[in-house]
C-alpha cells in the first residue's frame, strides 16, 4: 500500500486517501465536474467537519449542510451530499462498513467490476479508473483486467504525473466526445 497518493496539493489529503479505503471511494464519488484535486480533498474536509469517515456515521448524518458550509466540498453540494450518503449506506449495508472489502472480497476481475459498478455514482469510467489505481498503486491483482489502455489516475505517482495525467485526460475526453458525436 502506498503511503500517499498524489491526487491533491495537500499531503494530509494524499495520505488519507491512500490509507483509508472509504476515503478513496469518496474521492472517486466526488470526482465529477470538479478538479481531481478538489474531489480528492473532499474526504479530508468531510472528516474535519464531521469528525469521522466511518460509513455508519456518514450513513446516518445529514451531509448537505456539511457539503454546503464554505468552502463548499463540491460545486453541486446537494447532489454530491446525497451520493456520498448513498455510498456510505451501501458500504455499511453490503460490506459491514469496511470499504476495503469492495475489492478484498473478490476473486476475479468480473466480481470486482460488479462490486465497483454497484457503488452509487460509479459508471464505467470510474470503475476503470479505480481499477487502475487499485492495480497500479495498491497491487490488487484482480483489478489488472479493469485497467484501460489510456492514462488514468492509476498512472499518477507524483505531482508532475498528476499534471501529465490531467493533460492526457483532457485529450482523451476530447477524442471520446468526437467519436461519440460521429456515431
Amino acid at each position: 500500500m502506498p503511503d500517499r497518493l498524489y491526487f491533491t496539493d495537500s499531503d494530509e489529503s494524499n495520505t488519507l486517501i491512500a490509507s483509508d479505503p472509504f476515503a478513496l471511494l469518496i474521492g472517486f464519488a466526488l470526482d465529477q465536474q470538479i478538479t481531481v484535486q478538489k474531489a480528492f480533498s473532499g474526504p479530508l474536509a468531510i472528516r474535519e467537519r464531521i469528525g469521522s469517515l466511518d460509513a455508519e456515521t456518514l450513513a446516518t448524518a445529514d451531509l448537505e449542510p456539511v457539503f454546503r458550509t464554505p468552502p463548499a466540498i463540491h460545486r453541486f453540494p446537494g447532489s454530491m451530499a446525497r451520493r456520498v450518503h448513498d455510498l456510505a449506506v451501501h458500504i455499511r449495508d453490503h460490506y459491514d462498513g469496511d470499504a476495503s472489502r469492495v475489492w478484498g472480497d473478490t476473486t476475479d476481475g468480473a466480481a470486482l467490476r460488479a462490486n465497483l459498478s454497484a457503488l452509487p455514482g460509479f459508471g464505467e469510467m470510474k470503475v476503470k479508473a479505480l481499477g487502475a489505481v487499485l492495480a497500479k498503486r495498491f497491487g490488487v491483482e484482480v483489478a489488472r483486467e479493469l485497467v484501460p489502455a489510456h492514462p488514468t489516475l492509476g498512472d499518477v505517482d507524483s505531482p508532475q504525473a498528476l499534471a501529465d495525467y490531467q493533460a492526457a485526460k483532457r485529450a482523451h475526453k476530447a477524442e471520446w466526445m468526437k467519436a461519440r458525436a460521429a456515431s
